[in-house]
């Protein structure tokens, strides 16, 4: 049975663990969807690289189109599925970028050609052929040979803030089970299910 009782947080931390556990392939892999200054959506996959009880983070390129589309609009929807244990986690809320300080602790820990690639990309720009990206990144191995890669500015995190978390178990006959909490105006959550 489903403590709706419990932390939204605690809950997603069992399930992760879960899913972890079932060797699940990159079980912190997650659906962003985003809509532009136009209203038209677009979604992608990121990864899930830190969650607290303020929310949860992940990076790219703040000049991205999933930046720009955070920048004319901050409401944002993630999304979990794992179907090897019928489970999902749909969090709805506010992206905003984390602090410099932690984007520049978490740049620190990426592998180097991973830093040397955010330098290198200008993501979501056209390129005439991969044989650009890959002179590019020639370009900054050598200024950056022998010293440690420093963030790029245009480099960082966004928070998601929620105000929905839906936990949702697949069941037989589409008899889903959807929990639902829903932040409320002074940070309380209101629990609740949905029909499936």
């Amino acid at each position: 049975m489903f403590d709706t009782n419990l932390d939204p947080f605690l809950h997603f931390d069992r399930l992760m663990k879960q899913a972890v556990a079932k060797q699940i392939p990159e079980a912190n892999a997650m659906s962003l969807a985003t809509v532009d200054e136009k209203g038209v959506p677009s979604v992608r996959i990121v990864y899930l690289k830190d969650v607290s009880q303020e929310g949860f983070v992940f990076f790219g390129n703040y000049d991205s189109h999933k930046g720009k589309d955070i920048l004319a609009n901050p409401n944002v929807c993630l999304n979990f599925h794992w179907p090897e244990i019928w489970h999902q986690i749909r969090i709805t809320g506010k992206a905003e970028k984390i602090s410099a300080a932690e984007s520049d602790a978490y740049f620190a820990t990426r592998a180097r050609l991973s830093q040397i690639g955010a330098w290198a990309s200008n993501q979501s720009a056209v390129i005439k052929d991969h044989d650009h990206l890959t002179r590019r990144v020639l370009e900054f191995e050598k200024q950056f040979d022998g010293q440690a890669v420093p963030r790029p500015p245009n480099w960082g995190g966004w928070r998601v803030k929620p105000t929905e978390i839906e936990f949702w178990f697949g069941l037989t006959g589409r008899l889903h089970e959807r929990y639902i909490y829903s932040r409320a105006a002074d940070g309380s959550w209101k629990t609740f299910m949905r029909s499936p």
